[in-house]
């Protein structure tokens, strides 16, 4: 290893192997200290800045970008301008920076947060500033020693695959002396070309134009309010105390490793909140996960409700309560609960592939009123294409500050109206004897045609198999595409039926169909 200083740039020589990176469904994610290091953080940096100069559609200077900004008025600008955001994980605001100094090398104005930010404060950055992209940091619920680089188009949603694999692509060609080059921070914040602010009151503008935030400050709700440690600390709990609610605090403080697991908003990982809820009497309770992308919702008796049933809730609320229009998507996987009561209000309804960046790129044409994925990621229109936990947790307080009573209340009228969705998702890992490639031939050529004693009616491919009955019975196999195990998604009207599903896909998965 050797240093070189040469004007205001700054080498440091390292020989190493170039690591393969991959993007899955939102971003490249791997172990830190290992994959992700300075050195692969620097140089997917680095293909992004490439990206953002070079490509011919999505860069400051291609056709797609330069006819967005034409069509919102905007000049076309002289430099590119990157957002670049974090979570609170270990390092974090260090990499944070890295990624700032490799593009600031670039010629890029690196507009980066002051303190951890959540995925779609990034998003919303992207968007108002009207910036080329976006960098968000962050393995979202992934376990605490991952951390991961996500991609932000101009419009503000995830990167669809061709621009992934353009990054990709880039990533492997850098040279050794591309990848080091690097203005060190504080350099660059006095050159103006890295810039240092707070995202908070932009964003908190943007939610005040989507909410009703009056109805929160009448209803007088009593909320808690978990941040499972994460970058939600300084964002769901404030917006809702500004907001008239009375509001407890959970997981607010720092903990890099999120009390030792992954901070998701699974019911087991809110426990804590579902106790605090019940103790204090509270109406509400909700969670964010790592990065706010996701939410978590407790009622006020404790009970955790799924993403699937927030989606259906959400989607009614929207209609019925605050007389919005449009259509709905969801992901594949996704419960058809919400999808009744699109119909039910004469709403079109879309399916997507699994992965939000679908789902963005439908709300991104700015006819669909919300989207959403039974994995707890939900948007509406007029606000950014990108999973949003934080909007999700105050459309919640603000249906139930409507409604003025609990949501198993809420949705026991619904399930008058529009029937009864039971549905279930597990992971199941592959038996030593059952081959991942040979599972998926075999379903493919010769799938079972009846499952749990009824005739299947149709077979959906748009993402792994989904097995349709005519009663709209479901069950959905989705191969994991980089471990050895199959998801397993079953819905039918009784808790017994979905059962049965369930079992059905096992013995699919063992290899006895």
């Amino acid at each position: 290893m050797f240093f070189a200083f040469t004007g205001a740039f700054c080498y440091i020589s390292v020989t190493m192997a170039t690591p393969n990176i991959k993007f899955g469904t939102s971003g490249w994610r791997a172990v830190i200290a290992e994959d992700f290091n300075v050195s692969s953080l620097r140089r997917v940096s680095h293909a992004a800045a490439e990206h953002v100069k070079e490509h011919r559609e999505y860069g400051y200077k291609g056709e797609e970008y330069l006819l967005y900004l034409r069509k919102a008025g905007k000049p076309a600008p002289k430099t590119a301008k990157i957002i670049v955001g974090y979570d609170t994980r270990y390092m974090s605001e260090d990499f944070a920076k890295n990624v700032a100094e490799a593009l600031a090398a670039e010629g890029i104005t690196a507009v980066i947060s002051d303190v951890e930010a959540p995925t779609p404060v990034v998003a919303w950055e992207v968007m108002r500033n009207y910036a080329s992209g976006g960098v968000m940091l962050t393995a979202s619920h992934n376990p605490p020693h991952y951390n991961g680089f996500k991609w932000t188009p101009y419009w503000g949603g995830p990167a669809l695959p061709d621009i992934t694999n353009d990054l990709e692509a880039r990533f492997q060609g850098l040279t050794i002396a591309e990848v080091e080059k690097h203005i060190p921070f504080e350099h660059g914040v006095t050159a103006g070309i890295i810039k240092v602010e707070d995202f908070h009151e932009n964003y908190f503008k943007q939610l005040g134009t989507l909410l009703d935030l009056g109805a929160i400050k009448k209803a007088g709700l009593k909320i808690a309010a978990d941040s499972v440690n994460g970058a939600a600390r300084t964002y769901l709990r404030p917006l809702l105390e500004r907001n008239g609610a009375k509001v407890m605090g959970l997981r607010e403080e720092r903990d890099v490793l999120f009390g030792g697991r992954s901070p998701d908003t699974d019911e087991d990982n809110l426990k804590g909140l579902r106790d605090a809820v019940v103790k204090n009497k509270l109406h509400l309770g909700l969670a964010c996960d790592g990065d706010a992308d996701r939410f978590g919702i407790i009622d006020s008796d404790g009970t955790w409700i799924s993403p699937n049933l927030v989606l259906g809730l959400v989607l009614e609320h929207l209609i019925k309560n605050r007389g919005l229009k449009g259509k709905f998507a969801r992901s594949v996987m996704t419960s058809h609960f919400a999808d009744a009561i699109a119909r039910h209000h004469g709403l079109e309804v879309r399916e997507t592939a699994v992965g939000f960046k679908h789902i963005g790129n439908l709300l991104r044409t700015g006819q669909y009123l919300l989207g959403g994925e039974e994995s707890g990621g939900l948007s509406i229109m007029n606000h950014v294409p990108e999973k949003d936990g934080i909007l999700a947790c105050l459309l919640i307080a603000e249906m139930v500050a409507y409604e003025r009573k609990p949501i198993k209340k809420i949705l026991a009228d619904l399930n008058k109206r529009v029937g009864t969705f039971n549905n279930s998702r597990q992971n199941i890992k592959l038996d030593k004897n059952v081959h991942m490639e040979s599972l998926v031939e075999k379903l493919r050529l010769s799938p079972p045609l009846n499952l749990a004693g009824a005739p299947v009616w149709r077979i959906d491919h748009t993402d792994g198999f989904k097995f349709i009955m005519k009663d709209g019975s479901w069950l959905g196999l989705r191969p994991s595409g980089t471990e050895p195990l199959v998801r397993i998604y079953a819905e039918a009207p009784t808790p017994q039926k979905t059962a049965a599903l369930n079992e059905a896909g096992r013995r699919i998965i063992s290899g006895k169909f």
